[in-house]
C-alpha cells in the first residue's frame, strides 16, 4: 500500500500539478485508510491494493462517520479513493476500481456567509497604527476583498505579481492555473504603505520575494491569514469569518452592482459557471428590487409580498 501511495502522489505532483494542499490531504487520507485496513478486527484484511473491496471502503467510511467526521470530509476521502484506484487501473496494478461502487454522502448546501458592504468597510479599518504588522494586516484584508482571491493565491503573491501602474495582480490558482485580475487603488495604497513600513531606507528585493511576510520575513501561510482575518472580524456584529467569506462578499457585491455572472466567473477563476451561480442566491433581495424598479408591470410591493406569500405545491 505504501508503495502504491507513493506512486500516486508522484503522479499528482508531476502530471496533475496538484496543489500542495491537495497532495497533503490525499496522502493523509490514503495513509489513514491503510492504517484502518491493517488494524485488528478488519474483515478479510487485504494484503495488496487489488484485494481492497467496496466493503472495505464502506466499512472505513462508516467508521469515520461513527467518529463524527463531517460529510464533506467523507466525500473528499471517497473522491481521493476513486482517483487513487483510477490511476492504478490505468497503470494495470488493479483491474477494478472498488470506490466506483460507493455513493457520495449527501452534503448540506448552506449559503456562504457574506459581509454587508458596511461590515466589509468596517473590517478594512480595524487594523490601526503605523507598525509594519498593522500595515500588513490592513493591506492583506484590502487585497483579499479587492481581488476576490483565494487565500492560497494571496499568500503565493510575489512582488513581481503586482502591477501598480495598470492596477492588476497576477494570481496562481488551483491546478496551477493563472489569471490576471484588477486590484483597487485603495488596496494598492495599503500595500505601498506596508512595504514602506518594512523598509524606511529603499532596499532592492527580488521580484520573487513574497508580497506579504510574517514577522520573521518569511512567507505567510494560509493558516496565519485565517487567524489574522478571524482576529479582526470577530469584532463585527456577526462574529468572526474566514478569508473565504471575503471572496464570497467580493462576488456578491459585484453582482449587486450589476456585474454579470460570466465576468465574475472569470475574476474568481471558476472552471464552471455553475460554481459561480450560487452567488445569485446571495443577492436575491437586490435582484428583486432591481426588477421591481425596472419592469413596467412590476408591483411596488412585490418583494414584500413574495417574502410573505406561502409556498404552494407545484402543479
Amino acid at each position: 500500500m505504501d508503495e502504491a501511495i507513493r506512486a500516486f502522489v508522484t503522479f499528482l505532483e508531476i502530471e496533475r500539478h496538484a496543489s500542495l494542499e491537495t497532495i497533503r490531504n490525499y496522502r493523509s487520507d490514503l495513509r489513514q485508510l491503510s492504517t484502518f485496513l491493517r488494524q485488528p478486527g478488519t474483515a478479510s484484511p487485504p494484503a495488496r491494493i487489488d484485494q481492497v473491496t467496496p466493503e472495505h471502503l464502506r466499512s472505513f467510511l462508516h467508521w469515520l462517520d461513527r467518529k463524527g467526521e463531517k460529510a464533506a470530509s467523507l466525500a473528499r476521502k471517497l473522491a481521493c479513493f476513486r482517483s487513487f484506484y483510477r490511476f492504478h487501473v490505468r497503470e494495470g496494478s488493479v483491474l477494478v476500481n472498488p470506490a466506483e461502487q460507493l455513493s457520495n454522502p449527501k452534503l448540506p448546501k448552506p449559503l456562504p456567509r457574506v459581509l454587508t458592504k458596511d461590515d466589509a468597510d468596517a473590517l478594512m479599518e480595524f487594523p490601526a497604527g503605523q507598525s509594519p504588522l498593522a500595515q500588513r494586516d490592513r493591506a492583506l484584508l484590502e487585497t483579499l476583498y479587492s481581488t476576490g482571491a483565494r487565500v492560497s493565491e494571496v499568500v503565493g503573491l510575489n512582488l513581481g505579481d503586482l502591477n501598480e501602474t495598470d492596477g492588476l495582480v497576477h494570481l496562481r490558482g488551483k491546478g496551477r492555473k493563472e489569471r490576471i485580475v484588477p486590484i483597487g487603488t485603495v488596496a494598492i495604497t495599503a500595500i505601498r504603505s506596508y512595504r514602506a513600513s518594512l523598509n524606511p531606507a529603499p532596499v532592492k528585493l527580488p521580484l520573487s520575494a513574497p508580497l506579504f511576510m510574517n514577522h520573521r520575513g518569511g512567507r505567510l501561510t494560509t493558516r496565519s491569514v485565517a487567524r489574522i482575518v478571524a482576529r479582526y472580524s470577530r469584532r463585527l456584529a456577526g462574529g468572526a469569518v474566514s478569508p473565504h467569506a471575503l471572496r464570497h462578499s467580493y462576488a456578491t457585491h459585484l453582482l449587486d452592482e450589476g456585474a454579470d455572472l460570466r465576468s465574475i466567473q472569470e475574476l474568481l477563476g471558476h472552471a464552471s459557471l455553475n460554481t459561480t451561480q450560487k452567488y445569485t442566491h446571495l443577492a436575491t433581495d437586490q435582484l428583486l428590487a432591481v426588477y421591481d424598479r425596472a419592469h413596467p408591470r412590476a408591483q411596488p410591493t412585490a418583494p414584500a409580498a413574495r417574502r410573505k406569500a406561502p409556498k404552494q405545491a407545484s402543479q
